[in-house]
């Protein structure tokens, strides 16, 4: 019965993750929208967009998956004194549940409008990656479409509220596995949106741009009592 619940939630978490990148669809746009007609759009090929959203996924997962590992491996350390292990463990993953749903939740808040998102966030940008310069001026140049694979490796990695916060989730998940499997959906879900950029169907997703950011929004905070919940579980 136990696993079969386990199972159950695990589902739940899977689907609230694409859920996430889908109903980000019109913050997707706003934010990465003109990056995504500057880059992609020159190569005038459908296919230039894959490479570049492949890049994109494959640096979701891979910080999923490396996440989900340090939060797996936190967890493993703890049973180092067999003693105490399980006291430790159970302890730990308290600890990690509790942060990743704190996370979550600001993130959401932030989504509603009731809270601010941190300036670190604000003035971030992707000059301040290694090797942007670089890259953007190869693709700019219509080099290699192999040079639209790397943008998208790098930009997978700015700051954005609505990737941050499946980040946060990948800790708490409970393996690299399985958070690779979180952020790949999450990944994936953002797809649809920023795929048919310049079609009618992008002018209504900014329309509704304020609807599907509140709910992103309750999608998090729902992450983050679904993972205080465990963690209060857990404890008693």
């Amino acid at each position: 019965m136990g696993e079969r619940v386990g199972e159950l939630d695990a589902g739940i978490d899977y689907v609230s993750m694409f859920l996430l990148g889908l109903l980000g669809a019109g913050h997707c746009l706003g934010m990465c929208g003109p990056l995504v007609v500057a880059l992609p759009g020159q190569y005038e090929r459908w296919h230039a967009h894959w490479i570049y959203h492949c890049g994109r996924l494959i640096t979701y997962t891979t910080v999923g998956a490396s996440l989900g590992g340090i939060g797996h491996g936190l967890i493993r350390l703890a049973a180092l004194e067999p003693e105490t292990a399980l006291v430790y463990i159970t302890r730990t993953q308290i600890a990690i549940s509790l942060l990743a749903a704190l996370c979550l939740a600001l993130f959401g808040l932030s989504r509603l409008g009731l809270l601010n998102e941190p300036k670190w966030m604000a003035v971030a940008s992707p000059q301040k990656i290694p090797g942007y310069g670089a890259t953007m001026k190869r693709v700019l140049n219509r080099g290699s479409a192999l040079w639209l694979f790397a943008m998208g490796l790098m930009l997978g990695l700015l700051p954005c509220g609505l990737s941050y916060a499946a980040f946060a989730r990948a800790l708490a998940a409970g393996g690299p596995t399985q958070g690779a499997f979180m952020t790949a959906l999450f990944g994936l879900g953002t797809l649809p949106g920023l795929l048919i950029l310049g079609t009618g169907a992008a002018n209504i997703l900014r329309r509704y741009r304020t609807e599907t950011e509140i709910l992103a929004g309750l999608v998090m905070i729902g992450m983050a009592v679904s993972l205080t919940a465990k963690a209060w579980t857990a404890f008693f």
